[in-house]
Order: C-alpha cells, then structure tokens, then sequence
C-alpha cells in the first residue's frame, strides 16, 4: 500500500498518478478487510452445500456436518497457505453455530438463523453508527489505512466517504435481510437456501464497489503512524544535538 504522509511526492506526482494511488491503496484495503472474492465465496459456498444436500437427502445431520466440513477444510487451505486466519475462522464459526443450531432444534432453517440475525445487526450497526458520527466503515478501515481515528477530526472528506460508505452497507444489508426473514417464517428450507446462496455474493460485491468508490474520490488517509515515527526520530535529533552540546 502507498505512503501518503510524504508532501513532497505529492507535489511531483500528476493528479492522475496520485488518483490511481489512491485507487490501489483503497482495494488493497478493501481485499485485507473483507478477503476478497476468495473470502466471500468462502462463507457462501458451505450453505450451498447445505441446501443441496438437504433438498436430496432431507436429512439436517448430513447436510449441516458436511457444510461444516467444508468450511473446515475451507479454513486449514488458508492454514497451510499462511492466508490471513480472521475470514478463516469467522466462516468456520458461522456455519459450526449454524450447524449445531440447526440440528438441536431439529429445523434446518435454524441453519441459516444465525446468519441472518448477523447480518441484521451489522446493517443496523451500519446505519446507528453513521447517524452517530461514527461510521463503522470507517472504524474498520482506519487501522487498515493506518490511519486510526484521524480522519474523524482530521479529514472531514474521508469522513464523508466512510458515512456514506456505512450507509450503503446498512441500507444494502437491510435490503437482504427484508428478503429473507420472511422466507425464514413464511417459505420452506430449500427456498430459503437457494435464495439465501443467491444473496451471498451480489450484495457484498455491491456494497465493497460502493465503498471503493467513495474512498477513491475521498482525500488520501494520513499515516497517522508514519507521524509517530517521524515525532520520535525528530526527539532522537534533538536529544542528540542537546548531549554533543
């Protein structure tokens, strides 16, 4: 990811290199947060497994250990490539709990439950957090950026960018969860995991484009650590000139 806390490369660069900058460093940041299309297909492929075992066999135990056992094997793929472990172990944890839902009430739909109640609370989460002045895009993607919290009070531009960014993710996942909590009640299992696999990918593309587009036009992040670092080297000059005096 670029530096962007160096005026002087700023000024010698074109708008446009600086843009393109700002464009990799964004999509790189994004890959890291969400994992990418890997990651998504990753925590959507074992609730496809699910539903099309379960449509053939009609039997929850089957159906939920085999969906669990690909997201295990899913999860040690990354372990052996040394991949980031969070998006590993967050799919495995969905579908274990999903799964071990499912098959203590007896009601594959309770496969999907906890999915669904996750995805609503991020949504919401989304939204009360950009009303609040704290966009929770923005609480995901500072660090990311190396950026922290600076752009809160800063870089009121990025902060812009991250609210309207937690909109879309609210509004997006509100949309999703308005199509399938009443399947949930109303429609059966194979509904609801045909439609649910269908909704797995095309939001979650949506919403990251989004994102991508309004931290592109955004201003770029200041590298709140490469200030910290550069406060210390300077009270290192200074304490040096202070003991050769």
């Amino acid at each position: 990811m670029p530096s962007f806390d160096k005026p002087t490369d700023q000024q010698e660069t074109t708008p446009d290199a600086q843009g393109a900058d700002s464009r990799a460093a964004t999509e790189a940041a994004l890959f890291e947060a969400f994992g990418g299309v890997r990651g998504m297909v990753e925590t959507t492929v074992p609730g496809l497994v699910f539903v099309a075992i379960y449509t053939v066999k009609r039997d929850i135990h089957v159906a939920a250990i085999a969906a669990l056992g690909l997201s295990l094997l899913l999860g040690i793929a990354r372990l052996v490539r040394k991949d980031t472990l969070k998006h590993a172990f967050s799919g495995v944890f969905g579908v274990a709990f999903g799964a071990v839902f499912a098959m203590m009430s007896g009601d594959a739909k309770n496969f999907y439950l906890p999915g669904m109640l996750y995805t609503l609370g991020l949504a919401v989460g989304y939204i009360v957090s950009a009303v609040a002045g704290y966009p929770l895009m923005g609480l995901i993607l500072g660090p990311v950026f190396k950026e922290n919290l600076s752009w809160r009070t800063r870089n009121p531009g990025r902060k812009v960018a991250y609210t309207k960014a937690s909109w879309a993710w609210g509004l997006i996942l509100l949309a999703k969860s308005a199509i399938l909590f009443p399947l949930y009640w109303w429609g059966d299992v194979t509904q609801l995991g045909w439609v649910k696999v269908a909704l797995g990918i095309p939001p979650m593309l949506l919403s990251v484009y989004l994102t991508w587009i309004f931290l592109s036009k955004a201003p770029p992040p200041i590298d709140v650590f490469a200030e910290m670092e550069a406060a210390e080297r300077a009270e290192r000059e200074r304490e040096a000139e202070a003991t050769a005096r």
